[in-house]
């Protein structure tokens, strides 16, 4: 295939899979197929609830039919024949955790399905999805074999480009932020290379192997995780030391190689699941990681010590615990983000509900019902204007909390928590 004559199909139509469906589309023909009726609906009126990819690329790419092999555009669909004409797949589907923190496959083995019963000789899927090394060609490979009755490597090729998209983020989008890649045979490393180079202007790193690439990107966030663990376990310590952990981290980041890690909350769809990726393969290969999981661990017990932190300093002010009205600001797992899939700030609702604290959650940013049906929680998304709470906890750094003077809402002697850090330090009583 030459590069003018790809038609490419992208599985997947969220967080990763739109911004990179539209960069696509202005150079080639894009099909973008989601089994999320709902999604497509949306998506054909050139609205996006994620607010990755704005309204107005929407309306300059979106297609109002499939588009022909010589032109260009996106066409988003829920049927799988509108991708039958496709001879690049790209999937972009989650990989999850189940319960016990093991890797959910079977949204990746589900879109490997569907492309299976679409591949033809000459294809090439490229996998996207963060997962352990050897899982598109040990995990992914044989699903599309199976389905599609073909053989790998000789009618049909794959290819490992992980995501890198940093939802909220406008600076860093898809074309501006380096893209690894890589091919199941020298060949297929080239065009796939290629394919990618066409539309990041930031460049291409062309990984050795496809293995080289999936663990690439596994442990650019596991890295993560293990730098927001050890300043979180600092936090801890100098919380108890009587010393601001951010006026530390200020004073150590005038070293020219220290890292400015800050500590906080860790949740997320990939910084807070892909660590247990790796060491789920580490375990399989008969290596018990230590650093990887206790960091894992000391990140997921953080909203359990914020709300006890939270407690102690109420009871240290006499305010009442039981029925306390405290204001929570933010569910999202990030800032100027409407995601609240595996938001860590549930374990700080969860324990001050344990205290028969009553809680007012308010964010802006997220949706009620989606917060509902994840957790179960209720939440507000407008503040209303009069009001005083006992104390209050700023768990999410919107930009909308940021020029308020909070102490207006809360009552005299009410504490005022920032976990974030970014509120007026004459403002707080505390933050981690």
């Amino acid at each position: 295939m030459e590069k003018s004559s790809y038609c490419i199909g992208v599985i997947g139509l969220g967080y990763v899979g739109l911004p990179l469906a539209a960069e696509f589309s202005k150079y080639y023909p894009v099909v973008g197929f989601d089994i999320n009726r709902k999604r497509i609906d949306e998506l054909q009126k050139c609205h996006d609830f994620t607010l990755e990819v704005d309204e107005s690329l929407l309306k300059q790419v979106i297609l109002n039919h499939a588009p022909d092999m010589n032109g260009k555009g996106l066409y988003c669909s829920g049927n799988i024949s509108d991708i039958s004409k496709c001879n690049v797949y790209i999937i972009t589907v989650p990989t999850p955790v189940d319960r016990n923190n093991r890797p959910d496959l079977v949204p990746l083995y589900k879109a490997s399905e569907t492309v299976g019963k679409v591949l033809k000789k000459g294809d090439i899927v490229i996998y996207e999805s963060t997962v352990f090394p050897g899982a598109t060609e040990d995990e992914c490979v044989p699903v599309l074999e199976r389905i599609s009755g073909l053989k790998f490597n000789v009618d049909f090729y794959c290819g490992y480009s992980p995501e890198r998209i940093n939802p909220g983020d406008k600076q860093h989008t898809v074309s501006k932020i380096k893209k690894i890649t890589s091919g199941s045979t020298p060949e297929i490393a080239d065009k796939v290379d290629d394919l990618y180079r066409s539309i990041i202007t930031a460049g291409t790193h062309k990984a050795a192997s496809i293995k080289v690439a999936e663990a690439a990107k596994v442990i650019e966030n596991s890295q993560r995780d293990i730098n927001i663990a050890f300043v979180n376990e600092l936090a801890m310590i100098f919380n108890r030391l009587g010393i601001d952990t951010h006026q530390v981290l200020e004073a150590s980041a005038t070293k020219w190689n220290f890292l400015p890690f800050k500590p906080g909350l860790v949740g997320g769809h990939c910084i807070g699941v892909d660590p247990y990726y790796l060491a789920q393969k580490a375990q399989q290969a008969g290596y018990h990681p230590e650093i990887i999981l206790a960091g894992r661990r000391l990140n997921d017990g953080m909203g359990k010590y914020i709300a006890g932190e939270i407690v102690k300093l109420m009871i240290k002010n006499d305010i009442t615990i039981k029925g306390a009205n405290l204001l929570l600001l933010g569910i999202t797992f990030k800032e100027n983000c409407p995601d609240v899939r595996n938001t860590r700030v549930v374990d700080i609702v969860r324990e001050l509900i344990s205290y028969d604290i009553k809680l007012t959650i308010y964010d802006p940013w997220a949706n009620a019902k989606d917060v509902d049906h994840e957790y179960g929680i209720d939440i507000i998304t407008t503040l209303p204007e009069n009001g005083l709470f006992d104390s209050m906890i700023l768990a999410v750094a919107h930009k909308d909390f940021l020029d308020i003077d909070w102490r207006k809402r809360v009552k005299k002697g009410g504490i005022i928590y920032d976990v974030k850090g970014c509120l007026d330090k004459k403002m707080v009583d505390a933050r981690l």
